[in-house]
């Protein structure tokens, strides 16, 4: 019998999990960096931003206090009273505190949220293109992403006409992203609405990521919440707060599903870091708060500005995105002779010109090769320079 190697171990769920391709970019661009290439990045999702300087005095602080020993598993008190006032501050919301569930970053949020709520086999239905983690997430838990293709007219978002048409008696609910990782799109307030009770109508569950619901450019701060109070939210303290490495993110869930919650988040991961948690108080801080705003007024202007300088070189874009900061843009028209192959389109493009950008393929199945993305999350000067290395390629 021949002997046995450890990849014959693994499980089933690990080959159904595919490689997250955006790294294959971030590689390539790390070496060209390192034979002197200046390279500009607009390929990952983290803000040129750091913490804001009362945050990192807050983490200096609690480490010298000795403040580093585990927290509630839930997350500290304090800190989930503080997520509850500013969704009363921002969204007029009312939420009580105990419902608020501190995790390990957004990822984590999502993970216990499909603990919690995938079975074996389980169908759960989510917008092709989206952020290919919220499907893997999904596969962990022996559940089945079903991608569903949205369009422009949608703002590539779910519809309940979706809902309506997919749903079969596997199907147990939902995970959507308002604002959206690739595209940068919002659901309408309407449309929201309307998926949402369609999801109810067929006694599904609807998990809505707001990872960038502060980066928001046309109107005020909303929240699914405010449609739904049962509906779990999903949030971060990486994006607006500018908190990416801090891992750090929470979750809002019903009352009822807190105990759930509570046991899970006590058996994965005992609790958030500490010291993050510590930090993520001064958030909230009106020093902090006017800083972050300052930031969100200075991704819209990247936007104003990368949008139509893209459109202008061929790119297509037919929905203005109007929050988080990417652009998911269709190469089709693009005078390149790679334009309908978004991977070697972003390969050239990358040793020609310095600029990585990030192929369609991993967001979905819907004509991925006709479609790249771009992050704006770099300073605007280095926007201006790429805009015009990829003019000189292109025109």
């Amino acid at each position: 019998m021949p002997a046995m190697s450890p990849l014959d171990h693994l499980a089933s769920r690990v080959h159904a999990i595919e490689p997250f391709r955006v790294m294959e970019v971030v590689k390539a661009a790390t070496a060209l960096r390192q034979d002197g290439v200046d390279v500009i990045s607009m390929s990952v999702g983290e803000p040129d931003f750091t913490a804001a300087p009362r945050v990192a005095a807050a983490a200096i602080a609690a480490i010298e206090a000795g403040a580093t020993q585990y927290t509630d598993a839930l997350g500290l008190a304090t800190l989930r009273a503080a997520i509850a006032e500013h969704y009363l501050a921002t969204c007029g919301l009312t939420i009580d505190p105990r419902r608020i569930v501190v995790t390990a970053g957004a990822s984590a949020g999502l993970l216990l949220a499909c603990a919690a709520l995938v079975g074996e086999g389980d169908e759960v239905l989510m917008p092709d293109p989206c952020y290919p983690c919220n499907r893997h997430f999904v596969t962990a838990f022996g559940g089945k992403p079903v991608l569903v293709e949205a369009h422009a007219r949608d703002r590539y978002q779910l519809t309940a006409a979706h809902i309506t048409d997919r749903w079969n008696a596997s199907t147990r609910g939902v995970i959507v992203a308002s604002p959206s990782n690739p595209t940068g799109t919002s659901m309408t307030a309407a449309q929201l609405r309307e998926m949402l009770a369609a999801v109810r109508a067929q006694g599904g569950f609807a998990v809505v990521d707001e990872l960038y619901q502060g980066l928001h450019y046309e109107g005020a701060h909303s929240s699914a919440l405010q449609v739904d109070p049962d509906v779990i939210t999903v949030n971060s303290f990486s994006k607006y707060f500018n908190m990416t490495g801090w891992r750090l993110g929470w979750l809002v869930v019903p009352d009822q599903l807190v105990p759930t919650f509570e046991k899970l988040a006590q058996n994965l991961f005992i609790c958030p870091s500490t010291i993050a948690q510590h930090a993520a108080l001064a958030c909230f801080h009106p020093e902090s708060l006017a800083l972050y705003e300052a930031r969100r007024r200075e991704f819209q202007r990247r936007r104003d500005y990368l949008v139509p300088a893209l459109r202008e070189l061929g790119f297509s874009i037919p929905v203005t995105p109007d929050g988080a900061f990417y652009v998911y843009a269709d190469i089709s028209a693009v005078n390149h002779r790679l334009a309908h192959d978004s991977t070697a389109f972003c390969m050239a493009v990358l040793l020609d010109t310095g600029v990585a950008i990030v192929p369609g393929d991993d967001f979905g199945f819907a004509a991925p090769q006709r479609h790249v993305r771009f992050s704006y999350a770099t300073k605007f000067e280095r926007i201006e320079e790429a805009v015009a290395r990829l003019g000189a390629l292109l025109t």
